[in-house]
């Protein structure tokens, strides 16, 4: 894998690039689509690749790794020939999940040892366990396994958090190292930075990683709970501190509007569930704010969802159609108000990327911030 700088905002340090890796090249800043289970939920592969024009997907590590398997998915030619999948692909480790099991699980500085939410079944989840799960899935990017803690967290908690990641990150690349030698790696293992909301304890994640010269780094343990203004300060103080030719990734965000807020801030990928859950929740995202289909003032509407989006959604049908779909509780609202929330990304990130190669991010992201305090 290979990231290549192409433009970077002189007043706000906001990138423009092209990640190369083994399934295609990749525009950055990029939102990357959430397919957890090797299903971005309710859309075909197909009108991902063609009508959404998305490059990179992620997927689970932990959800594939109890079901079906990643010596199943092995078997059968890797992640992306199991899910007819052609582009680029970033596997989580499952560490955010195994974050949310605070019943379910115990954390040693060996591993996590946990019990599946499927059948109870204890697994133990190791740096290099994890490693092997993704070299199984066959993924593009992979990252290295953390500890990630809930908001808030003492200064004490954060550090053993902080310190237990970084021997997990060093652990985690040693293995890698050895289990593509030879063979040539055609995958990259991102670290995490934890360090919750401390900025000391960031600087010092970021200092003790970047001995690893990882092809790419990953900001974590944000959106578990804290404000946006906190995952907006943790990522300015963290993201200048990265390698500047290496890709940068906040994970698990976020709000629409807070896109070009990250890219601001010297990120370049970013994923989170939002899109595609509250679309199957009936709120729909527009460039004049929100829309809740359930609304009664959308009985009757016969316009699209937003006159300004191009998506297959709103070049068809009408508020009073999806509205139908929504009340009816049909199968087919979901996928329709998924592909029109995940385009409303993907355009907006298309946007911010020509803004910075036109040298015009500044103007944009004025915008943006005007158009929010109305």
């Amino acid at each position: 894998m290979r990231f290549e700088l192409q433009a970077v905002c002189p007043d706000t340090g906001a990138r423009a690039g092209l990640l190369h890796t083994a399934h295609g090249i990749v525009e950055t800043p990029v939102f990357m689509p959430v397919g957890t289970q090797a299903t971005v939920k309710g859309v075909p592969q197909r009108d991902l690749e063609n009508e959404l024009g998305a490059q990179i997907i992620l997927a689970n590590t932990y959800h594939l790794f109890l079901r079906p398997g990643h010596e199943l998915i092995r078997k059968l030619g890797g992640l992306h020939k199991f899910m007819a999948w052609p582009r680029a692909i970033l596997t989580d480790s499952g560490g955010f999940q195994v974050f949310s099991l605070s019943d379910l699980r115990k954390i040693t500085d060996e591993g996590v040892l946990f019990h599946s939410h499927l059948d109870g079944d204890a697994h133990l989840f190791t740096p290099e366990s994890v490693v092997d799960v993704q070299l199984a899935l066959g993924s593009d990017i992979m990252m290295a396994l953390d500890e990630c803690l809930a908001f808030p967290a003492s200064h004490e908690a954060a550090n053993q958090a902080m310190l237990r990641t970084v021997r997990w990150a060093k652990a985690a690349d040693q293995h890698y190292r050895r289990a593509t030698d030879g063979t040539g790696p055609r995958s990259a293992l991102f670290p995490i930075v934890q360090g919750s909301m401390f900025a000391d304890l960031r600087r010092a994640c970021v200092a003790e990683l970047l001995a690893l010269d990882a092809p790419g780094y990953a900001i974590g343990g944000l959106s578990v709970g804290e404000p946006r203004s906190l995952s907006l300060e943790m990522t300015e103080v963290t993201a200048p501190l990265l390698p500047k030719n290496r890709p940068r990734y906040v994970m698990g965000v976020g709000m629409p509007e807070e896109l070009p807020e990250y890219v601001a801030r010297g990120v370049d990928m970013m994923d989170c569930v939002l899109p595609s859950r509250n679309a199957r929740n009936g709120c729909l995202f527009t460039s004049a704010g929100r829309v809740i289909i359930k609304q009664t003032r959308y009985k009757d509407d016969p316009a699209p969802v937003d006159p300004n989006c191009a998506c297959y959604t709103c070049r068809t049908y009408s508020r009073a159609y999806l509205r139908h779909l929504f009340q009816a509780g049909e199968i087919l609202f979901a996928t329709l108000a998924t592909l029109h929330n995940l385009h409303h990304y993907l355009d907006r990130m298309r946007q911010i990327r020509q803004s910075i190669l036109l040298g015009r991010f500044r103007a944009y992201l004025d915008g943006v911030r005007s158009a929010a305090v109305e």
